[in-house]
Parts: C-alpha cells; sequence; structure tokens
C-alpha cells in the first residue's frame, strides 16, 4: 500500500507542483484533499508553463488519473475553465475523477468572501476573496452544498434556499447589499452539474481499492502547515487542514495506509497575505529573493513576502505532520549571496527560544537569531547529483537537513521539470 503524502512545510508556494509532477510519472492516482482555488502550482515541463489552481498537478502526467478529494471545495465555473484551458493545450483530462461528497463554491460564498473582508478593514486575515472560507464555514454549519447534490434538483433547491435565508439577511441589512435569488443559483448549479457528472464519483471507494491493489497514491496538500487552519498561524490562515492528517479526512482513506509523508521546503521562506513572518525582509535582499525567485502568487497575483530561511519553522512542520522526508525547492535562487543568513532560534523578551512558539503573541514579537553560512557563486541548475554541488551549497544542504529534524531527499535546482537532484527515491 505505498500512499505518500506531499505537503508544504512552511506558508506555501514551496513548490509542491513541480514535487507532485516529478513524482507523477511513478504513481497511479495523485489526489488534492483539501482546499479550493485558492491554492495555485506553476509545473514546468519542457518550454510549457501551466499554472494549476484547482486540479491536482498530476493531471499534466498521462499515466496517472488526478483525482479530487472530498475535502477539497469546489468552484464548478473555476474547474471547467481550468479544464477547458487544459484542453485548449492538448491536455488529456477526461481521466480526471472528482468525489461526490466534495463541497462546493457558489456565486454567493464569493460575494460573502469580498464584502466580509472589505468591511474588516485594517483587521483584514487577506483572503482570495475567491469564496473558500464562506464555503467552509457552510460545511461545518451544516447547510453546505455538496457535488452529488447537483442531481437531486428538489434537495438542491431546498438547500440553496436554507443556505440564503440567513445570508441574504446579512448581506441586505448588514452591508447594504442586494439580496441573492435563490432559484438563479440553483439553474446555474444546475447547468455545471450536467457538465462535470462525467468525471463524479465515489473516490474513497476507488483510493481504497488502489491501495488493496498496490497501486500507489500520491496524496497533494494545498497551501502550506503554517496556513493550517488547526496548527498555522491562526487567524491568519485557510480554512482547511493542508497538514498530513487533512490527507485522511479528505479523501476518505485511513492512516494506516499512509507510508510516507514528504514536506515541500523552500531554501528560503514566503509567504502570500497578513500575518506574523519573523524572518521577513524589507531591504535589498529581500528585492532580490522575489525578483530572482519569481515570488508572485500563481492565484492572486500578490507579490509575496520574502525572508531568510526559518529553522524553527521547518522543526515545527517535521514534528505536526510527522515527515519522513523533505524536497528542497529554489536552491538555486541563493546563488550569489557570499553569505546566507538562517534563522537557527527566535529572541522573544529577551529569552533564546528554539521552537516554534505555541502563544500568538509571542510569535508576533519573534525577533530571528541569525547564522550566516557561505555562499556560492557557481551556476547549479546543471547539477545532475548532490557531488556536482559547490562545496558551500553542500554545506548549506546539510545544514538545512541537521536543523529541520528529517533527511532532504530531493533538491530543485531550477524550475524545469529535470532540474532536480534524486539523492533518494520517494516511491
Amino acid at each position: 500500500m505505498p500512499a505518500l503524502v506531499l505537503l508544504g512545510a512552511q506558508w506555501g508556494d514551496e513548490g509542491k507542483g513541480k514535487a507532485t509532477d516529478l513524482l507523477g510519472g511513478s504513481v497511479d492516482y495523485v489526489v488534492r484533499y483539501q482546499g479550493g482555488n485558492n491554492a495555485g502550482h506553476t509545473v514546468v515541463v519542457g518550454d510549457q508553463k501551466y499554472a494549476l489552481h484547482l486540479l491536482p498537478s498530476g493531471i499534466l502526467t498521462p499515466e496517472c488519473t488526478p483525482v479530487i478529494g472530498n475535502g477539497v471545495v469546489v468552484d464548478p465555473a473555476v474547474l471547467l475553465s481550468e479544464l477547458s484551458g487544459l484542453n485548449e493545450r492538448g491536455v488529456d483530462t477526461s481521466k480526471l475523477l472528482i468525489s461526490g461528497n466534495a463541497h462546493l463554491i457558489t456565486p454567493y460564498h464569493t460575494t460573502v468572501d469580498k464584502v466580509t473582508e472589505r468591511f474588516l478593514g485594517k483587521r483584514k486575515i487577506g483572503t482570495t476573496g475567491r469564496g473558500i472560507g464562506p464555503a467552509y464555514a457552510d460545511k461545518i454549519n451544516r447547510v453546505g452544498i455538496r457535488v452529488q447534490d447537483l442531481y437531486d434538483e428538489s434537495i438542491l433547491q431546498q438547500k440553496v434556499e436554507a443556505a440564503l435565508d440567513g445570508k441574504n439577511q446579512i448581506l441586505a441589512k448588514l452591508y447594504n447589499r442586494r439580496a441573492i435569488v435563490p432559484a438563479q443559483i440553483v439553474e446555474e448549479l444546475l447547468g455545471y452539474g450536467e457538465q462535470i457528472k462525467p468525471y463524479v464519483a465515489d473516490t474513497t471507494l476507488i483510493l481504497n481499492n488502489a491501495l488493496d491493489e498496490d497501486k500507489v497514491v500520491l496524496f497533494e496538500g494545498g497551501q502550506g502547515t503554517l496556513l493550517d487552519v488547526d496548527h498555522g498561524t491562526y487567524p491568519f490562515v485557510t480554512s482547511s487542514n493542508p497538514t498530513a492528517g487533512g490527507a485522511c479526512t479528505g479523501t476518505g482513506v485511513g492512516p494506516t495506509k499512509i507510508s510516507r509523508v514528504i514536506g515541500i521546503l523552500k531554501a528560503y521562506t514566503t509567504r502570500v497575505g497578513a500575518g506574523p513572518f519573523p524572518t521577513e525582509l524589507f531591504d535589498e535582499d529581500g528585492e532580490a529573493l522575489r525578483r530572482i525567485g519569481g515570488e508572485r502568487g500563481v492565484t492572486t497575483g500578490r507579490d509575496r513576502r520574502c525572508g531568510w530561511f526559518d529553522a524553527p519553522i521547518a522543526r515545527y512542520a517535521t514534528r505536526v505532520n510527522g515527515l519522513t522526508d523533505f524536497f528542497l525547492t529554489k536552491l538555486d535562487v541563493l546563488t550569489g549571496w557570499e553569505q546566507i543568513p538562517v534563522c537557527v532560534a527566535y529572541e522573544i523578551d529577551g529569552k533564546r527560544v528554539e521552537e516554534l512558539p505555541y502563544n500568538q503573541t509571542d510569535f508576533h514579537h519573534a525577533k530571528p537569531v541569525y547564522e550566516n553560512l557561505p555562499g556560492w557563486s557557481e551556476d547549479i541548475t546543471k547539477a545532475k547529483t548532490f557531488d556536482d554541488l559547490p562545496k558551500n551549497a553542500q554545506a548549506y544542504v546539510k545544514a538545512l537537513e541537521e536543523m529541520s529534524g528529517a533527511p532532504i531527499s530531493a533538491i530543485g535546482v531550477g524550475p524545469g521539470r529535470t532540474e532536480t537532484i534524486e539523492i533518494n527515491s520517494f516511491v
């Protein structure tokens, strides 16, 4: 039962798309287990670049079956647009499977998301405005719409009306917005239902049967560990669980079937949106990391905040996910620095703290304690083995591995599909 979980070990945007795509030729299924089109992966295949938002990265690998699990919230308009875009570029999307238990993002979810964020003003969280949070809130409040509801018009009508009873009151009386007509939503959703019907399946049964048949299944998380609603920098988090436990609840595959948990770790640190970020840089180094690394959100289009590598965050990710391996990405971006600072601990109220503080106030006030590691100037994008790397680059990788608490089994040395050093096989 070779089931692998692949997830972000920082705040997301670590390069999971490349890692998933790299493994795609070795696996039979790639499964998204949480989040929605607030996540984004950039995958480079040859001279082609693909920006994926909702679809699993494995959709670019013909031998692989891509799956959207029950833990994902699906905006059907975005899904169909993304499928259409790939089809126009010659990508076969016919093998896609979508869980009938996945919840839908409706037009009223995006409306509520946007007006709520604007209303918060300076206290805004920095959401993408795509309806993710409101869709998950409806799921927990038990007024959500699931994919399977699209195929029973009576039930769909009842659920939409129930969901809009309270929302229309809030939109009209609090936000001075026009009430949403349930019948219009139902008509739109029914239209989407017919278009996605060929993809809808009992994915929990399919995945468990596949594992029983010794097929390789890769569970792909969106966002990252520190955006987890339970284990992240709350409230500046996403509305689901990108951590390893989410792979089980988001697919219906039990934890005893997970054999390996791989954390994607950028060689420095970035995040999008509001919230604490101890190693964030506001100087020329930060701008250089942003420019060289192409640090702009695939989904949001926003510039990412950039900073040096944070070892306490990596150790935290190892702990809460039970990581067995790391995939270190974007090592090439650091080429050219004479010295590379690495955050090894924090200073909080004059005391040195080695681990990520659980108290939000402490983390907001944490100051990074840096150690400088020698840099390198040689081009590493053509390196095929670890020994091909400059000695200082090797030392940097080894230092990060020791600080992070799990072996680094692969290293990204460039954006291309082949620009990866594999130290230990993941499959």
